[in-house]
């Protein structure tokens, strides 16, 4: 196989299990290019506490013009009760939210997939979540996180009040409504977006305008409209009825914690920030499990690494235009499953628990 270009990936392992998980990636890298003839060049650096630690700044304008330069960025985690006292500008989270604005990653793609190795694992009944496959589709940049006006500020009485916006606009709504129809065509042909345009104009513009877009463009995908908190009630009914789950900032952020927790942990779920494709077909991204620094079990070779491993899948998948290689990657986190082999989060009766470390030599071991 002849040599494919340099593809730069910088990993970004952060805080709490962070180190650990990507850790596992970059040995998976390393196998890609010894095995696969893939020339990935890979940097690692600092972000969130760890760069607040060393650089009193949650991301440094090295690393942030690092990550503008690469054709892929794989985070592990940021954040930890360590720095919770900070005000709230500083705190290491402030960093994934620069990345996210400032490389215009204004489509989460977070899927929610109950593995049938693991149906037990859920809180919900097995016919319920077994063969669960959905995919949330999250405006990322817009909505009341981003809105102006924003602040708290002192009124009379000696009260104050806190303020956020919620504004989106059409350029903004059909832009993201486009990512979940373009998905939609290559799965099930099925998107139900979400909103509260019972009670908010802001909702009411979000569903006049996904509709437009589906009429005119669209076609022959299926779409449905349904209320946020009908679609939370209806993810812990009949989750199956979902395919693409199209929702704004705010509510796709509660939505896509909820499906996570159907599928029995947290960490076996990636997810991908993606921007718009430039004139060269580049794609700017960010991936990152969805779990979190989880802190009370960093550093005891615990953690589970199959989110941040199917984070680089899909990586692959996404930016990479590697659909074999992520292909290879999720069929061996598969074997692996069937195999019996446990991180402690998702341990149970009959099974061998292993560490972060043993899970990813494993994958490898698949790989070949």
């Amino acid at each position: 196989m002849n040599k494919l270009k340099s593809r730069k990936i910088l990993l970004l392992p952060g805080d709490g299990i962070g180190p650990e998980v990507v850790r596992e990636v970059k040995k998976i890298i390393e196998w890609f290019n010894k095995n696969k003839s893939l020339d990935f060049s890979f940097e690692e650096e600092l972000i969130g506490g760890a760069s607040i630690d060393a650089n009193k700044i949650p991301i440094t304008d090295e690393v942030f013009y690092k990550s503008l330069e690469s054709d892929a960025v794989i985070l592990g985690a940021c954040g930890g009760p360590k720095w919770d006292n900070l005000e709230f500008s500083k705190r290491p989270e402030r960093a994934l939210l620069k990345l996210r604005k400032e490389l215009k990653l204004f489509a989460n793609l977070r899927p929610a997939i109950c593995f049938k190795q693991l149906v037990d694992s859920s809180s919900l009944k097995p016919e319920i979540v077994s063969g669960l496959d959905i995919m949330i589709v999250r405006e990322l940049t817009g909505g009341i996180y981003f809105g102006e006006p924003r602040g708290i500020e002192p009124i009379e009485n000696n009260q104050r009040r806190g303020i956020n916006t919620h504004s989106y606009t059409t350029s903004e709504i059909q832009r993201i409504a486009r990512v979940a129809f373009d998905l939609a065509k290559k799965r099930k042909n099925k998107v139900t977006s979400c909103e509260k345009s019972n009670v908010m104009e802001a909702g009411v513009l979000w569903r006049e305008e996904v509709q437009a877009l589906k009429d005119k463009e669209y076609k022959k995908v299926e779409l449905n409209h349904m209320l946020a908190d009908n679609c939370a009630m209806q993810l812990l009914r009949n989750p199956k009825q979902f395919d693409i789950i199209l929702a704004d900032n705010l509510f796709g952020d509660m939505l896509s914690d909820e499906a996570a927790m159907l599928t029995g942990s947290l960490g076996l779920l990636p997810s991908a920030s993606l921007g718009s494709r430039d004139k060269k077909g580049k794609i700017r991204s960010l991936y990152e499990p969805v779990h979190g620094s989880a802190p009370d079990i960093a550093g005891k070779n615990i953690a589970n690494p199959i989110a941040t491993i199917l984070s680089l899948s899909m990586a692959l998948r996404y930016s990479l235009d590697l659909a074999k290689e992520a292909d290879l990657l999720d069929v061996s986190v598969q074997k692996v499953l069937d195999e019996g082999l446990r991180t402690k989060d998702i341990m149970s009766v009959g099974k061998k628990e292993v560490t972060t470390t043993d899970m990813g030599d494993a994958i490898i071991s698949k790989l070949k």
